[in-house]
């Protein structure tokens, strides 16, 4: 592979390590223009006074933010990626606020060379993890995705091939403690409240959402995988950025969910099938479990399950902290 080259899957060994993406601040225009693409609605990350009454400090970003940013910089690995399968694990280790300046490291951790087909072009999967930590040296984000790579050569054959079924399977260690010493009290009271929900709860939100801005995503976040910015490297039409899917099923929980916090964690976010930019997604959510705090407010673990056109595109699980 050549200095400044996007790396094929044969350029790829597991325990590589991949830093050449920019640091980004999370400045207060970064988070404005990321909230009109995504619609994000959480009271504290909009809401600066609130936010300092009830965290006793400066204002937060939101977690879409955040993560995006996070992927975006990893991309340095997968800018050729054809599709990406799955992120597993992501869980906070802080929540960072406004101001704070965000880098991230991504190691190659297993590899696994598809089985070639004839109507396909030959491909690998390389399942990455990947750190964020802020200015300090201060973890913020730990997690693994599954990205599809193609070779340089058809007639490579690598012999990688890593079980990637455990990959990321972990639980979050202690969300609780990400709002440990808040004043919830100080929290608008529009339900439901943890209380009021039950497993198996199903919610179905009222409209959809239409996806729009998508390069304009990309582009703001660093993502430079090419199949969201060009067309041919698609294959004839670009694909919309799965973190822009996710951002936009965040908006919808909070819309259902007014008392939703903040996203403390994912258990797992599967991509089904494509999402392209004029796409309208609509969203169930279920909840799958609720755990509640000694302070007030629960952990809620909900499945979002977002559709475009009659397809299934995203199954999302996550673990959201509410008031």
């Amino acid at each position: 592979m050549q200095a400044g080259q996007a790396p094929f899957f044969e350029d790829l060994a597991v325990g590589q390590r991949f830093t050449g993406a920019p640091a980004v601040t999370l400045s207060t225009g970064l988070a404005a223009a990321h909230q009109a693409i995504t619609g994000d609605r959480l009271a504290l990350m909009l809401d600066h006074e609130l936010c300092q009454r009830v965290t006793g400090g400066g204002p937060l970003a939101s977690p879409g933010l955040v993560w995006d940013v996070a992927i975006g910089q990893s991309t340095v690995v997968t800018q050729q990626v054809k599709a990406n399968l799955f992120y597993r694990g992501l869980a906070f280790q802080r929540l960072p606020r406004l101001g704070d300046t965000l880098g991230t490291t991504t190691e190659v951790v297993a590899l696994r060379q598809n089985r070639p087909r004839p109507e396909r072009a030959p491909t690998g999967l390389a399942a990455l993890r990947i750190v964020t930590t802020d200015q300090h040296g201060a973890p913020v984000l730990d997690f693994w995705r599954c990205a599809m790579l193609p070779l340089r050569d058809a007639a490579s054959r690598t012999g990688h091939a890593d079980d990637l079924d455990a990959i990321g399977q972990r639980g979050p260690a202690d969300p609780a403690r990400l709002v440990r010493g808040w004043q919830l009290a100080e929290l608008p009271s529009p339900g439901p409240h943890p209380a009021d929900l039950r497993a198996g709860d199903q919610i179905e939100v009222a409209g959809g959402d239409v996806v729009s801005s998508a390069p304009e995503l990309a582009r703001l976040t660093l993502n430079i995988a090419a199949v969201h910015h060009d067309a041919d490297a698609a294959g004839g039409r670009r694909l919309v950025y799965g973190g822009h899917t996710i951002g936009l099923a965040l908006a919808q929980a909070a819309r259902s969910l007014p008392s939703l916090i903040t996203v403390a964690a994912w258990h797992s976010c599967d991509h089904l099938a494509p999402v392209y930019e004029g796409d309208t997604l609509h969203s169930t959510i279920t909840v799958e479990q609720v755990d509640y705090l000694p302070d007030g407010g629960g952990l809620v673990h909900l499945r979002s399950a977002v559709r475009a056109a009659g397809r299934d595109v995203l199954d999302w699980r996550y673990v959201a902290i509410l008031g």
